[in-house]
């Protein structure tokens, strides 16, 4: 009896390790017949993933920048350099 408590204690730590944040881990969300629920916790995924693509844009956004800057400094550089 111990060991069934043991180990539902083992996962349990497990999960809460590797998600300390509250959401289940992919493949680990527990069934349920709850329809409200299933209703919740899909519009609590789709906000998390309307954050992870507007993340997702940011950095997009920011390595563009930072390229087009660095291609404008190249340039700089090569017009400053005197012909040998």
């Amino acid at each position: 009896m111990s060991e069934q408590k043991g180990s539902a204690d083992f996962f349990e730590f497990m999960q809460n390790m590797w998600n300390p944040m509250g959401f289940t881990a992919p493949g680990m969300v527990p069934p349920t017949v709850d329809l409200a629920a299933i209703e919740k916790k899909i519009t609590e995924l789709k906000a998390v993933e309307a954050w992870l693509l507007m993340s997702t844009s940011m950095v997009q956004m920011t390595l563009k920048t930072l390229e087009v800057q660095r291609a404008g400094l190249e340039a700089l550089q090569a017009g400053n350099k005197k012909p040998t």
